[in-house]
């Protein structure tokens, strides 16, 4: 007589989070949310039950990954133990590849644009726009 073993499964939005996908629950939920991960080629919800063998779809940050799942782990785990859980399609990886190479060639990921700017910039700025000189020479020179 065969036992039935169960089969593991696992909430979609917790597995992306155990498989480092995203770096937390929340941002995992609201992908799934938005509709940039997709089950088996369907939209899913985050309570979604995933098994062995399931495929997903996913879109983060203008990257996609096209991957099958092969293991469900319910704790997080280094990033090394991660990647056993899935096994990428190999289109999907040099395509990814290549759209990383062409963002790094064209300066698209180069520098913080976004914040304050730095000494240097500011001392940039003041000389282009000629306030750089206020308060600093002697009064009555």
């Amino acid at each position: 007589m065969k036992e039935d073993i169960p089969t593991p499964e696992l909430r979609l939005d917790k597995w992306l989070w155990a498989a480092r996908f995203f770096k937390t629950r929340h941002l995992a939920v609201e992908a799934i949310n938005s509709g940039k991960i997709q089950v088996d080629g369907q939209r899913a919800k985050p309570g979604r039950t995933i098994r062995p063998g399931t495929r997903l779809d996913i879109r983060k940050g203008g990257l996609s990954w096209e991957i099958e799942v092969l293991a469900i782990a319910k704790q997080r785990r280094p990033a090394t133990e991660a990647a056993l859980l899935y096994a990428e399609n190999e289109a999907s990886r040099l395509k990814r590849q290549t759209l990383i190479r062409e963002r790094r060639e064209i300066g698209a990921d180069s520098g913080d644009t976004d914040g304050r700017p730095s000494k240097r910039d500011r001392r940039m700025i003041q000389q282009f726009t000629g306030r750089g000189d206020t308060g600093k020479t002697a009064p009555g020179s």
